[in-house]
Formats: structure tokens, sequence, C-alpha cells
């Protein structure tokens, strides 16, 4: 195998480092957003003797599934997911998905949303619907409740509750879109889980190691490529030497 292509393997393996770490860079003041890993594996290369040299060959992804720092808002509809578990959604496919975005919001058609528009699923695995309501206040087990509009303030109703899971972390894979999806299917209800109100989870990047990795891509990839010019300049003068001859 040709030297100069061990030599590219590695740099294309430094520029994917590189675009996940911007990429965990961009979203570290994004709500319950997990940082995102970069694998990759050394082959041998075997030829007609025994394999002395290797290349780097990308394995795919993977998720920090560490938690982010809690940020209490005081605003109802904020939560945040305490220790391990995750947030029922709706998928834009239609899949239940997971996520630790607990910025809620009721949208338009009265449908209880996280702020990037996911539709939060209630204990029956269907969009939680909410009704006209004077006040909300949501539980640390996720129940929600509310006054009627129209009613005494202490004529409290339950309207559902969000569905909380802790699928086993090694089971968790971020898809597409940024949500999570549990490889063994829809994982059941968790009532152990519980949340913290009026709070949000924040990012688990930390800006100040995802820079100082960003420096280290890019002197590796300096690197790399000097390397492969120092190879393409050896050649030259191989191939010079062998047309004197």
């Amino acid at each position: 195998m040709d030297t100069l292509w061990i030599a590219a393997t590695g740099a294309r393996a430094v520029l994917q480092q590189q675009a996940v770490t911007a990429n965990n860079l961009a979203n570290v003041n994004t709500t319950g957003y997990r940082g995102e890993q970069a694998q990759f594996r050394a082959l041998p290369v075997y030829g007609n003797t025994l394999p002395t040299s290797a290349y780097t060959a990308v394995q795919g992804h993977s998720a920090d599934l560490q938690e982010g720092p809690i940020v209490h808002t005081g605003r109802n509809l904020d939560v945040a997911v305490q220790g391990q578990g995750w947030i029922a959604v709706q998928a834009p496919n239609g899949d239940t998905a997971y996520t630790r975005n607990g910025d809620l919001q009721i949208n338009s058609s009265g449908i209880l949303s996280t702020s990037d528009g996911r539709p939060v699923l209630g204990q029956s695995g269907a969009p939680i619907s909410m009704p006209p309501l004077e006040s909300v206040q949501i539980g640390s087990d996720g129940t929600i409740s509310g006054v009627p509009v129209g009613s005494q303030p202490n004529a409290l109703v339950v309207v559902n509750r969000i569905q909380l899971v802790n699928p086993p972390a090694g089971q968790m894979q971020r898809g597409a879109d940024g949500l999570f999806r549990d490889t063994q299917g829809p994982a059941p209800a968790d009532g152990t889980v519980q949340l913290a109100v009026g709070a949000l989870e924040g990012s688990n990047v930390n800006p100040m190691q995802a820079m100082i990795q960003i420096l280290d891509n890019t002197r590796a990839f300096e690197i790399q490529t000097k390397l492969m010019q120092t190879v393409d300049q050896n050649h030259q003068a191989s191939t010079q030497l062998l047309n004197v001859s």
C-alpha cells in the first residue's frame, strides 16, 4: 500500500475529528446537548510480507452521555432530568425518540413540545395535548396539572404525565436528527426518573477542552500534510535518480 495513501488516511481522520469538535463547540449553549466523539481504528497493512504499517479507518461516532450543568430558571415549563434518564418525544418520522432538552413550550395547536418543535409524549405514547389552562405546573415525576380557564384557582386537574425512560446507556444511539433512540426498541416508562422543575440542563461540552482539541487537531493535520509532502518529495527524488541511471 502506498505510503502517501497511509498518510492521507491520517489526515482524513484528523479532519473528521475537527468537524466533530467544531460541531460540539457550536452546541456549547444548546440545552441538554450531548457531546459527540469521533471513533477511529488502526488497521494493519498487509502485503507480500508481514504487516509493518497501519492506516486509520473511521469507525463512526459515539456520544458523551455525562450530565451537563443544571441551571435554575424559575420558568414553570422548564424541566431538567436529574441523573440518568430521558424525555420521550416524537421524532419527525413519527418514531419514539429521546432527548434531554427540557425547554418545553405549548405550540399553537396546544401540543406540549420541546423548543426545537418535538412533541413530548405522555404515558400512552401519544403527544400531550394541553387544554386551555389558567396556569400549568409540572411535578418532579413528570405529572402535568393546571387550572382550567374559567375555574377557581384551587380547581387543579391532572392533564397527563411526561413519559420518562431510562434504558441502558449502551443501547442509546444518536440519529441524524440529533435525537437519541433505544437500539432495542421503544423503552418502557421508568417511574424512578425525576425532573428538576424550573431548571434546564446545559450542554455537557466543555468549551475550554473543545478549543484545546481544535488546536491539537490543527497541529496534527499540519504534521500529516507535512508527512505527505515529504513522502511525495522522496518519491520524486527517487524517480529522478532512476531516470539519470
